[in-house]
């Protein structure tokens, strides 16, 4: 599937903000500075649609993008920036947790992590809270452009590994590279896919 049309909706404060809930929704979340923003504006094709910042914490708010008018592509607040003040992080953490609970459209949640880190426990700790509540989701390894091919396959089998330990499956899982579009299609292809089983809430 190819993105032709994507345009910025709104930026919602909470769940009850947000667009009325009649077409699928796919949400992209991450730590901080993960490269969501960068992931976001390769997949759409666009440089600016999703705001990137030097600065972590950027995305305060839902945003919500109506791809190929048929579906939203959702950005949510990155979690885990240790530099804000604990209410503000308590707030996004509300949020957060909110949006992923209640939306009942929303067919998939796209994890982001850093293929250059090992596992970090916020991310764990995050994915293990999703398959408590049961909320489908995959997982999106960013910036890969940034290692080298057997440093890249060496990270992936050791995070996998990691996973392995405590889940008798693993969830879908994509390598990928704004600044290269790796992975790209693969991660289209499957939001293509599964828009099939959408049933209006």
């Amino acid at each position: 599937m190819q993105i032709t049309k994507a345009i910025f909706v709104k930026s919602s404060p909470d769940e009850k903000g947000c667009p009325k809930p009649d077409k699928p929704e796919y949400a992209f979340i991450g730590r901080s500075n993960v490269g969501k923003s960068s992931l976001i504006n390769s997949l759409c094709h666009k440089k600016d649609l999703a705001k990137t910042s030097a600065k972590p914490g950027k995305t305060q708010l839902i945003n919500h993008f109506l791809i190929n008018d048929t579906w939203y592509l959702v950005d949510l607040p990155g979690y885990g920036y240790a530099r804000t003040s604990k209410s503000n992080l308590e707030k996004f953490e509300a949020l957060i947790s909110e949006y992923i609970i209640t939306r009942k459209n929303l067919i998939c949640l796209f994890i982001l992590i850093d293929s250059r880190l090992e596992m970090q426990n916020i991310d764990a700790e995050f994915m293990e809270w999703c398959a408590d509540k049961e909320i489908p989701f995959c997982i999106v390894f960013t910036k890969s452009d940034k290692l080298t091919r057997n440093q890249l396959n060496t990270n992936i089998f050791k995070y996998t590994n990691q996973l392995k330990k405590n889940w008798e499956e693993l969830p879908p899982y994509f390598i990928t590279s704004a600044e290269t579009g790796a992975g790209k299609e693969d991660l289209m292809n499957y939001i293509g896919e599964n828009l099939q089983y959408f049933v209006a809430p």
